[in-house]
């Protein structure tokens, strides 16, 4: 599928380009579960428990490569509105050589220190020694997984789109048949996890690789020499701090739910919460979806200063993201009782909790896409700041907030409602944000 950047946007156009990020983001979501899948069901609960405490820190790096491609996709597209198609491709391409060096030098700092991090972290025994051998295998993956994540930015931007979603599902049914080869077949056990993990990263980044700096190569974008300066990589950085932010906050915010629901309810608090994150993360992969698409569009009429279309993108996007968030939270309502029993069917207990924490805490995703783009909508304009502002109060300071000040209003409740408010409170941010830059953008 061939897109191009210019030109007018309207729904149908706008839905149907971005189903392939959709789709890619969907099954990026859902392949992390069957992960979680293989190793809880065929090595056990401590050796998922380590997979989940490793996590965390693998992506505090993997996600470079979201700040990379999202901050790098605007300021390519910017170039391109421009006309400038030579400086685009020296951005694209210095963009993606600094993101595999940062890669690599954080990914061996972390090896170093891996042990030592979770040590300190209070796991012991067996459940420290799985964590260790499960987290720096994976490090060693970590350079092409940044690589693979900036692509994703960048596809969109290349105009080629459907390639992300080709990559992504060949990896991830790499990342499951090698899973249960490894697993199931050999008996490796987290390591074979691991491997798994680290293998499929790095097919879905020799593909993007090896077809950017091919002759066959017809996108519009090539992996060329570039000698443009650093400033380049700062701005893009600058631009893609908001999603950098977004992801570190979303590890501190678990940490801090599965505190008070240890304190409140027990394990069974952060079981239920466990289960909360998986729907989520295959609600919000639509919203990423669609933000990858529209970033580079906005860039590129930001670039050519065509405030009419930017008129058209932001009514747009801000009506097709409350209709998605809407039809989210009715289908959670109408199938949470499904949901939580497809995970923890075994306990009648443990799912009636589950069912009414879904009910309360799938209400935010009625308002949080609207808030995921006009983050994204910033991005697009290469304000960077005001981008990071917008997500780091969403998720850090609001939700933050309220997990700790609600529970002390409604009780247990209060966990469950504490996105809601959340999100609420960063809606009234997101319009005034709206408004206050309106003038300066013509928008």
């Amino acid at each position: 599928m061939q897109v191009s950047l210019s030109g007018h946007y309207g729904y149908k156009r706008l839905l149907r380009t971005a189903v392939p990020s959709i789709v890619t983001m969907l099954f990026a979501s859902i392949y992390s579960i069957v992960d979680g899948f293989f190793v809880s069901n065929f090595v056990g609960a401590t050796a998922f428990s380590a997979i989940n405490m490793a996590s965390p820190f693998l992506m505090l790096i993997g996600s470079l490569g979201m700040m990379f491609g999202s901050g790098g996709s605007a300021l390519v597209s910017k170039a391109m509105g421009r006309g400038h198609r030579k400086r685009a491709n020296e951005i694209f391409s210095k963009i993606i050589r600094e993101a595999a060096i940062s890669g690599i030098l954080f990914s061996v700092l972390m090896f170093i220190l891996f042990p030592t991090i979770i040590d300190s972290c209070g796991a012991k025994g067996e459940f420290a020694r799985l964590t260790v051998s499960y987290g720096r295998i994976c490090l060693l993956g970590i350079p092409a997984f940044i690589i693979t994540i900036a692509f994703q930015s960048l596809y969109m931007t290349a105009e080629k789109p459907t390639l992300g979603t080709m990559v992504t599902a060949i990896s991830g049914i790499m990342n499951v048949g090698l899973d249960a080869l490894f697993i199931i077949g050999f008996g490796w056990g987290v390591e074979g996890a691991a491997i798994a993990t680290v293998t499929s990263h790095l097919a879905a980044m020799l593909f993007p690789l090896i077809y950017f700096s091919s002759d066959r190569n017809n996108s519009a974008l090539q992996l060329t020499h570039s000698n443009i300066s650093y400033g380049y990589i700062l701005k893009a950085c600058t631009n893609g701090l908001s999603e950098y932010v977004g992801n570190v906050s979303l590890s501190v915010v678990s940490i801090c739910y599965n505190y008070q629901l240890i304190r409140l309810i027990g394990p069974d608090g952060v079981a239920a919460y466990g289960i909360l994150l998986y729907i989520g993360f295959i609600f919000a992969a639509i919203f990423i979806g669609y933000n990858l698409t529209v970033n580079p569009i906005i860039g590129y009429n930001y670039g050519a200063d065509d405030k009419v279309e930017l008129r058209s993108l932001l009514r747009h996007s801000l009506i097709i993201t409350g209709v998605i968030g809407t039809g989210l939270t009715i289908l959670s309502e109408c199938t949470s009782s499904l949901c939580a029993r497809i995970f923890v069917g075994y306990d009648a207990e443990l799912t009636a909790l589950t069912t009414h924490a879904i009910r309360l805490y799938m209400i935010s995703f009625m308002i949080c896409g609207i808030n995921m783009f006009v983050s994204t909508w910033f991005t697009g304009l290469n304000n960077g700041i005001v981008s990071a502002v917008a997500a780091f109060s969403r998720t850090l300071l609001f939700e933050l907030g309220c997990v700790f000040i609600l529970p002390e209003l409604f009780g247990v409740d209060g966990i469950w409602v504490a996105v809601d408010f959340a999100d609420l409170f960063a809606l009234i941010l997101s319009i005034g944000l709206l408004l206050g830059y309106r003038k300066r953008y013509g928008y």
